[in-house]
Protein backbone atom coordinates (compact mmCIF):
# COMPACT_ATOMS: atom_id res chain seq x y z
CA UNK A 1 0.00 0.00 0.00
CA UNK A 2 1.24 3.46 -0.85
CA UNK A 3 2.17 5.41 2.28
CA UNK A 4 -0.03 8.33 1.23
CA UNK A 5 -3.04 6.25 2.29
CA UNK A 6 -4.17 5.11 5.70
CA UNK A 7 -6.31 2.01 5.70
CA UNK A 8 -9.07 1.54 8.24
CA UNK A 9 -9.60 -2.21 8.27
CA UNK A 10 -11.24 -3.68 5.18
CA UNK A 11 -12.65 -0.35 4.00
CA UNK A 12 -10.87 1.72 1.34
CA UNK A 13 -8.10 3.96 2.60
CA UNK A 14 -8.37 7.69 3.13
CA UNK A 15 -5.63 9.83 1.66
CA UNK A 16 -2.96 11.53 3.74
CA UNK A 17 -2.09 13.83 0.81
CA UNK A 18 -4.24 16.06 -1.42
CA UNK A 19 -2.79 14.31 -4.47
CA UNK A 20 -4.37 11.03 -3.31
CA UNK A 21 -7.91 12.34 -2.76
CA UNK A 22 -9.20 11.26 -6.19
CA UNK A 23 -7.80 7.73 -5.90
CA UNK A 24 -9.35 7.45 -2.45
CA UNK A 25 -12.67 8.80 -3.76
CA UNK A 26 -12.70 6.23 -6.55
CA UNK A 27 -12.01 3.39 -4.13
CA UNK A 28 -14.84 4.52 -1.86
CA UNK A 29 -17.42 5.26 -4.55
CA UNK A 30 -16.67 2.17 -6.63
CA UNK A 31 -17.24 -0.02 -3.59
CA UNK A 32 -20.91 0.67 -4.46
CA UNK A 33 -21.56 0.50 -0.72
CA UNK A 34 -23.32 3.42 0.96
CA UNK A 35 -21.77 2.86 4.40
CA UNK A 36 -18.28 2.67 2.90
CA UNK A 37 -18.85 5.87 0.95
CA UNK A 38 -20.17 7.69 4.03
CA UNK A 39 -16.72 7.13 5.55
CA UNK A 40 -15.28 9.44 2.88
CA UNK A 41 -17.29 12.41 4.23
CA UNK A 42 -16.78 14.63 7.26
CA UNK A 43 -19.58 14.42 9.83
CA UNK A 44 -20.98 17.82 8.77
CA UNK A 45 -20.56 17.30 5.01
CA UNK A 46 -23.14 18.21 2.41
CA UNK A 47 -23.89 16.58 -0.94
CA UNK A 48 -25.58 18.79 -3.53
CA UNK A 49 -28.21 16.83 -5.48
CA UNK A 50 -28.87 17.21 -9.22
CA UNK A 51 -31.49 19.90 -8.50
CA UNK A 52 -28.88 22.00 -6.67
CA UNK A 53 -30.31 21.28 -3.22
CA UNK A 54 -27.85 20.62 -0.36
CA UNK A 55 -28.37 17.32 1.43
CA UNK A 56 -26.98 17.08 4.96
CA UNK A 57 -26.68 14.27 7.46
CA UNK A 58 -25.96 10.58 6.98
CA UNK A 59 -29.52 9.62 6.02
CA UNK A 60 -29.85 12.29 3.33
CA UNK A 61 -26.38 11.54 1.93
CA UNK A 62 -27.12 7.80 1.94
CA UNK A 63 -30.33 8.37 -0.04
CA UNK A 64 -28.48 10.37 -2.71
CA UNK A 65 -25.63 7.86 -2.89
CA UNK A 66 -28.05 4.95 -3.24
CA UNK A 67 -29.32 6.50 -6.47
CA UNK A 68 -25.84 6.49 -8.00
CA UNK A 69 -25.12 2.98 -6.74
CA UNK A 70 -28.44 1.56 -8.00
CA UNK A 71 -26.94 1.16 -11.48
CA UNK A 72 -24.25 -1.18 -10.16
CA UNK A 73 -21.68 0.52 -12.39
CA UNK A 74 -18.29 2.00 -11.55
CA UNK A 75 -17.51 5.69 -11.86
CA UNK A 76 -14.60 6.99 -13.92
CA UNK A 77 -12.94 10.25 -12.84
CA UNK A 78 -10.47 12.58 -14.49
CA UNK A 79 -9.11 15.37 -12.30
CA UNK A 80 -9.28 18.68 -14.10
CA UNK A 81 -7.94 20.84 -11.24
CA UNK A 82 -6.94 20.33 -7.62
CA UNK A 83 -6.04 23.49 -5.71
CA UNK A 84 -4.81 23.32 -2.13
CA UNK A 85 -4.63 26.05 0.51
CA UNK A 86 -3.49 24.68 3.85
CA UNK A 87 -5.98 22.05 4.97
CA UNK A 88 -8.60 22.82 2.28
CA UNK A 89 -8.62 21.39 -1.26
CA UNK A 90 -10.83 22.46 -4.16
CA UNK A 91 -11.36 19.74 -6.75
CA UNK A 92 -12.85 20.08 -10.23
CA UNK A 93 -13.43 16.57 -11.55
CA UNK A 94 -14.89 15.24 -14.79
CA UNK A 95 -16.75 12.01 -14.08
CA UNK A 96 -19.01 9.49 -15.74
CA UNK A 97 -21.03 6.39 -15.05
CA UNK A 98 -21.52 4.48 -18.30
CA UNK A 99 -22.68 0.95 -19.05
CA UNK A 100 -25.64 -1.35 -18.85
CA UNK A 101 -27.75 -1.16 -15.71
CA UNK A 102 -29.28 -4.06 -13.79
CA UNK A 103 -32.50 -3.96 -15.87
CA UNK A 104 -30.58 -3.94 -19.15
CA UNK A 105 -30.97 -0.16 -19.54
CA UNK A 106 -28.25 1.97 -21.10
CA UNK A 107 -26.72 4.27 -18.46
CA UNK A 108 -24.80 7.38 -19.48
CA UNK A 109 -24.44 9.94 -16.68
CA UNK A 110 -21.70 12.56 -16.93
CA UNK A 111 -20.81 15.61 -14.93
CA UNK A 112 -18.13 17.98 -13.80
CA UNK A 113 -17.97 18.33 -10.05
CA UNK A 114 -16.81 21.19 -7.91
CA UNK A 115 -15.91 19.59 -4.58
CA UNK A 116 -14.19 20.66 -1.37
CA UNK A 117 -12.11 18.36 0.83
CA UNK A 118 -10.65 19.14 4.24
CA UNK A 119 -7.69 17.63 6.05
CA UNK A 120 -8.88 16.42 9.41
CA UNK A 121 -7.11 16.48 12.76
CA UNK A 122 -6.03 12.90 12.04
CA UNK A 123 -4.17 14.08 8.92
CA UNK A 124 -6.62 12.42 6.50
CA UNK A 125 -8.59 14.12 3.73
CA UNK A 126 -12.38 13.82 3.59
CA UNK A 127 -15.09 15.56 1.58
CA UNK A 128 -16.89 18.45 3.22
CA UNK A 129 -18.81 19.52 0.07
CA UNK A 130 -19.68 17.04 -2.69
CA UNK A 131 -21.16 18.91 -5.65
CA UNK A 132 -21.25 16.35 -8.50
CA UNK A 133 -22.90 18.71 -10.99
CA UNK A 134 -21.04 21.75 -9.66
CA UNK A 135 -20.38 23.44 -12.99
CA UNK A 136 -23.94 22.98 -14.27
CA UNK A 137 -26.04 26.14 -14.44
CA UNK A 138 -29.21 25.38 -12.52
CA UNK A 139 -30.67 28.90 -12.50
CA UNK A 140 -29.23 32.34 -12.93
CA UNK A 141 -31.12 34.30 -10.24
Amino acid sequence: MNNQFVNSGSKPALSATPEGIVESLLAHINSLDVETMLGFYEADAILINARGEPQKGPEALAKELAGYFSFGLPMQITARHIFVAGDIASLVLDWDIVGTGPQGEHVHIVGTSNDIARKGGDGLWRYIIDNPFGTQIRRLF
